[in-house]
Formats: C-alpha cells, sequence, structure tokens
C-alpha cells in the first residue's frame, strides 16, 4: 500500500500489544543491487523474492528508461530483467528519479560497459549523515572513466575499455564496495578492494555476480579480488531475507510487549542482533521458516551497545532497538560510529516521555569515524518511562519506523506525519501493522 499526498498522516492509538504473523521479503539493500547487476549480462535475469517497496519501483523506473525490459515473473515477487537493448536515457528523464534514491550512481559501472557513458544528477536519500558521492566518481576515475561536472549532474565517459586497479577505501562502505564490484566484474585484468565491506547483502551480489559469470574472491581480511571476464549472462537468484526490517519488527514486539513471528527472518545474517536481544531481555525461538519474538515478561535489562560494520550490530538495528530500551531498568549506552546524525530521532522520543542524553564524546570502545568533530553520537538512555502520544514527524526511514513503534507502546494517540518515506525499505507495513492488531487509522477516523 502506497500512502501519500494528504494520506502521509497516521493516527496511532498506542498501549496495544503487537501479536500475530507478518512476512518479510528480500532485502533492501540487496535487490535494487541485484536489479542494477542485471544491466552487465547478455541475456535476461530472474530475481526472486523481490519486496515491493519504492527504491524496487526506483530502479525499475531507471532501467527501463536505459531500454532493459523489466516485467513481472511466473510467481509473486519474481522480476524477469532483460538488457538486450541497452540505451542512453533522456537527462530529463532520469532527473525526475533522482530525489528519491541514491541507488542511480551504481548504475555508471554497467552503463559505462554498455554503451560508453553515463549521467548521474542529484542524488536523494536519507538524511542520517555524510554518505558522499565523490568517492564514487574516483573510484570510476581510477577504473579509467573521465567525469565531467555539468549543471545539471555528472556526465562519464569511458573512452576505452575499464581497467582493472587496486583501491583501499578509507573506511568499509556498503555503497562503495557495490560500486567497485559492479564495475570491476566487466574491467580489464585484476581489481583488489582493500578493507571492503563485507555485509550479508554484499555477499549476495557476489553470488549473483558469479552466476553471472564473474570471478570473485573473498579474503578473511576484507580484502576482495575481482578478475574481469569479457562477458556475463543472466543470473537466477532469490534475493536473502530483509535482516534489518525483520529486527525492526522484533523491536517492535519487545517495546510494546508483544510476540511477533516474522517468517522469512534469517538466524545465520541476525546473530549479533540476536545476541543482544537476547542480553536486553527479549525472547526468540528459531525454526526452518523464521523467527518468533516476544517480550517474556519482567523488567528489560540495560545494556551497553556500540554499532559497526558487519559482524557488528549494525547501525540500522539502532534506532528500533532504543525504543525498547526507553523500556529497560537503568542507564544503556548506544555508540553510533557509523552515521553521525543518526541519534537526532531521540529528540521526538523524550516529547513523549523518554529520559536520553546526547553526548559529543565516545561513549565506548569501538573505533568511530567522527569521534573528534563534534556530533552527538552517543546516547545514555535512563529506563524505564511511561511514553505518552505526541505528534511526530519522521525524519528518515529507519527512525521513521522507530516513531512507529514508539506511538504503539505510548499510552494515548500519536499523529505520525511522513509516513510515505517507510515504503522506502517497509513492505507494505500497513497492512502489517493491521495483522498484528495495531490500532492505526488515517485522519477522518478512516480504518487503514
Amino acid at each position: 500500500m502506497t500512502v501519500n499526498g494528504n494520506d502521509d498522516v497516521l493516527l496511532v492509538h498506542g498501549g496495544t500489544p503487537l501479536e500475530g504473523e507478518i512476512r518479510v521479503r528480500g532485502a533492501k539493500n540487496l535487490v535494487p543491487k541485484a536489479m542494477v547487476a542485471a544491466l552487465l549480462g547478455s541475456g535476461p535475469s530472474r530475481l526472486r523474492n523481490v519486496p515491493d517497496i519504492r527504491d524496487v519501483r526506483v530502479v525499475r523506473g531507471l532501467l527501463q528508461l536505459h531500454g532493459v525490459t523489466v516485467h513481472p515473473g511466473d510467481e509473486p515477487g519474481e522480476l524477469v530483467l532483460d538488457p538486450s537493448h541497452v540505451e542512453s536515457a533522456n537527462v530529463a528523464d532520469i532527473d525526475a528519479h533522482a530525489g528519491s534514491s541514491r541507488i542511480p550512481i551504481l548504475l555508471c559501472g554497467p552503463l559505462l560497459h554498455r554503451i560508453g557513458h553515463a549521467f548521474i544528477p542529484g542524488l536523494g536519500g536519507c538524511d542520517i549523515g555524510g554518505r558522499p558521492v565523490d568517492f564514487h566518481f574516483e573510484v570510476l576515475r581510477q577504473f579509467g572513466a573521465t567525469i565531467e561536472k555539468r549543471a545539471d549532474g555528472q556526465y562519464l565517459e569511458a573512452p576505452q575499455r575499464l581497467r582493472g586497479t587496486k583501491i583501499r577505501l578509507p573506511y568499509p562502505s556498503v555503497g562503495a564496495t557495490e560500486q567497485v564490484l559492479l564495475t570491476a566484474v566487466l574491467a580489464e585484468g585484476v581489481t583488489e578492494l582493500s578493507n571492503a565491506a563485507v555485509e550479508p547483502e554484499i555477499e549476495d551480489l557476489i553470488c549473483v555476480l558469479q552466476k553471472m559469470g564473474a570471478i570473485i574472491a573473498m579474503d578473511t581480511d576484507r580484502t576482495i579480488r575481482v578478475t574481469g571476464v569479457d562477458k556475463l549472462g543472466g543470473y537466477n537468484h532469490q534475493a536473502l531475507s530483509d535482516r534489518l526490517e525483520a529486527a525492526s519488527w522484533a523491536s517492535a514486539a519487545l517495546a510494546t510487549e508483544g510476540n511477533i513471528y516474522v517468517r522469512g527472518a534469517q538466524q545465520r545474517t541476525m546473530m549479533t542482533f540476536l545476541n543482544t536481544y537476547r542480553k536486553v531481555g527479549g525472547a526468540f525461538e528459531i525454526d526452518d521458516e523464521g523467527i518468533r519474538f516476544w517480550h517474556p515478561g519482567g523488567q528489560l535489562k540495560s545494556i551497553a551497545l556500540e554499532t559497526d560494520v558487519h559482524p557488528g550490530f549494525q547501525t540500522d538495528w539502532q534506532q528500533p532497538l532504543v525504543v525498547a530500551l526507553t523500556q529497560a531498568t537503568g542507564l544503556s549506552i548506544v555508540h553510533e560510529t557509523v552515521y553521525e546524525s543518526r541519534l537526532g530521532f531521540t529528540s521526538a522520543l523524550n516529547q513523549m516521555g523518554a529520559h536520553i542524553q546526547l553526548y559529543r564524546e565516545c561513549l565506548g570502545g569501538s573505533d568511530c569515524r567522527f569521534g573528534q568533530r563534534n556530533f552527538l553520537h552517543s546516547a545514555v538512555v535512563s529506563g524505564p518511562t511511561k511514553l505518552q502520544g505526541a505528534d511526530l514527524v519522521i525524519p528518515d526511514l529507519r527512525g521513521g519506523f522507530s516513531y512507529l513503534i514508539a506511538a504503539l507502546a505510548a499510552q494515548g494517540t500519536s499523529r505520525v506525519h511522513g509516513i510515505d518515506l517507510i515504503n522506502r525499505g517497509y513492505e507494505n507495513f500497513m497492512e502489517k501493522l493491521m495483522e498484528l492488531g495495531a490500532k492505526v487509522e488515517l485522519p477522518g477516523g478512516a480504518l487503514v
């Protein structure tokens, strides 16, 4: 369900535990990138377990602008992508998609290989801290691309075949790692990427590329070596499930004293989260089809938590869990090391009755990207506190879902503004809320 226009506000009547079953499908951080990878193939690709989220629709539109045919497959959640007739796209058409996603920059490498040039307009995405795109362009230069800055964006050309190169990332960035992989697979020679991101979604993208004919080796020291090939075919792949969405629903079960079975949740990609969930006092049970998360009763426990790149505690898990930590006894310490602005959402929780204090210092021992740069990136959460309904304006994707959790856990009614942003990464979240017994409605009294 897409909510927009005047319906971009949701009334949430809190205080009811969420109970029932929902399903998570393919990962938001993998599926759009696997769709881009289809550009590299000489034949059609089949991608299964695709969620109906806005980022998927944006990439589908971008691919179709470049001549890729995209249509549903034989089973629900399947897409067939045929790049046989890739071509240049109108700049104005590309620009129409620019404000809604950062993914267009990942089309650069594949388009340079296929048609020799690419245009990338201004980019959007969630405002949770700096994610500079300059590094992407620098990587493409190292492969041999030429880049011309124009008033409406960046124009890239590949005067000759792109060449493999040696790259060391200053930080194991997921986006930069994806850029290198999507460019290196058809580049001439060997590309060596050091300090690469190794998230499960990166591994799944590598599986997609290997199915297409790529030669990619991952070492244990975050080094990825790609031996370029002359041609890639299509792929047939089932996307791994979205561990970030699964953890969001797990935190919702904890904060509302509920019980949610998340069909599709996978233990292997969530082990770090599950350990933390158990330390806080949450309970879970794993079977072959998913994971059940519930609040077992009694007091939740305060913890010390630091976010980190995989295999550490993912930054996208932090915001939903912080809502649950407002209900834990004692002082919890949260050190956000990945995005400097990700704790900004806590001001709204304080408005609802939480006691959260932010600090510029690193309240933890992990390496931090910006500890000396004066950002409020550590938090002390004092609990338990009763939350009260409030007017809330969603700041970003994970923060937005966290506001929903807080509103569901609070006493009274909250007005949550900007819920359309949640559609970027949570498939049919309104229907799922209703299936779990949430009391939500659109202004005017229309039940969702």
